[in-house]
């Protein structure tokens, strides 16, 4: 874990003429919290960053490289077969970039002037010529994988967000993307040295109507001098006031 610390670049100038760029992840934290949001990208104080998610990173990688010897010969993965799915992995010259963290599938929004990101893990397209944004997911437990979760809406905004940008490309987007969704196996009798996962592939309809009124709600909080209220919410906002309380009373 970071140790957090004031920026002092890359930070959002109201008066300024270059556009902002502002990732999809960002988005997604104003979303949670708009004050922790103009904290970061206004002010340059963000939350304390987790821990690197690594096996998840390994899963995602080797699902991209398995998916791509498929891609490149022009066949639909088994496990597309297995949950009758009747697509092959998408060939674009782009998708390199738009699989990079720093450069992924980017529009520039002229109405706020911000340039909004997000890089997909994958793409699939259907004999009628439609594209569906595909997602990659790992986790472990007993139980079988689902999005019907509360706090899994960030998934599907996620997955509607990159429909959005990809759809500004010029390519025809299904409404229906796919989550690969990877779960470790917990019922093995040792571990061996290896973790072994079973997968599904969830189906999702999503609808992208919300992402524009929300990038320029982002830029209405991003050009105001007010700092927004203490989200009751946010555990971010409730730790500080909670120490600053405690210190107050200290003093």
């Amino acid at each position: 874990m970071s140790t957090p610390t004031r920026r002092t670049r890359n930070l959002f100038e109201p008066a300024a003429r270059k556009p902002f760029k502002l990732s999809r992840s960002k988005l997604e934290d104003y979303l949670n919290c708009p004050r922790c949001f103009y904290l970061d990208r206004r002010l340059g104080i963000g939350q304390p960053s987790g821990p690197p998610f690594n096996l998840n990173s390994a899963v995602d990688h080797l699902l991209k490289k398995e998916f791509d010897h498929y891609r490149a010969i022009g066949e639909p993965h088994p496990l597309m077969q297995a949950h009758g799915i009747d697509a092959i992995p998408y060939r674009d010259a782009r998708l390199a970039d738009w699989r990079e963290n720093f450069k992924g599938v980017t529009h520039h929004h002229a109405a706020t002037n911000l340039i909004i990101s997000g890089a997909v893990d994958d793409l699939w397209i259907d004999p009628k010529g439609g594209v569906s944004v595909v997602d990659y997911k790992s986790t472990s437990k007993d139980s079988e994988v689902n999005i019907d979760a509360d706090w899994q809406i960030s998934y599907k905004r996620q997955m509607e967000i990159y429909q959005w940008l990809l759809r500004r490309t010029g390519l025809n987007i299904s409404a229906t993307g796919y989550f690969v969704y990877c779960n470790g196996r917990r019922n093995r009798e040792s571990f061996d040295g290896r973790l072994e996962f079973s997968v599904k592939i969830i189906s999702y309809v999503g609808d992208d109507g919300w992402v524009e009124p929300c990038i320029e709600a982002a830029h209405r909080c991003l050009t105001s001098n007010d700092i927004p209220p203490l989200n009751p919410v946010c555990e971010f906002c409730n730790y500080r006031a909670a120490a600053q309380e405690v210190e107050q009373e200290s003093v």
